[in-house]
């Protein structure tokens, strides 16, 4: 993935970029070594574009707002986007169980495990 097209899936969001997403984005990258070049850009943006809309949506937490509830769907419909197009099923369908955690602990309000450790399970998924 060029910086371009890394570039254009940033695209209005910018300012999460500053505000931990690169972070993110950079610890994911260390964990992808075994895809190819595209590919690890992807999944690494994928991931961190999840954690990143899990936090925003304030799950097990304080309401958030209808803008960053928007903001945080965004986040989550570019992963999927990003996954469909640089994961195994296996990959995908262990991102959906993760943020299926998140979101049923959070509505039992029972305390889920760390999305980075749910998402850095999920990048290992195997078919």
């Amino acid at each position: 993935m060029s910086a371009q097209v890394l570039d254009r899936e940033l695209d209005r969001l910018e300012d999460l970029w500053t505000d931990g997403l690169s972070d993110a984005y950079r610890e994911y990258l260390g964990v992808v070594k075994e895809a190819d070049g595209d590919s690890q850009m992807k999944l690494a943006l994928a991931a961190a574009l999840v954690e990143v809309g899990v936090r925003l949506q304030s799950l097990g937490g304080r309401a958030a707002t209808p803008p960053a509830l928007l903001m945080g769907d965004l986040c989550l419909a570019r992963a999927s986007r990003l996954l469909a197009d640089a994961a195994t099923i296996a990959v995908q369908v262990a991102f959906a169980r993760a943020i299926e955690t998140l979101a049923a602990d959070a509505a039992a309000l029972n305390e889920a495990p760390p999305a980075r450790e749910l998402l850095l399970q999920a990048l290992e998924a195997r078919s």
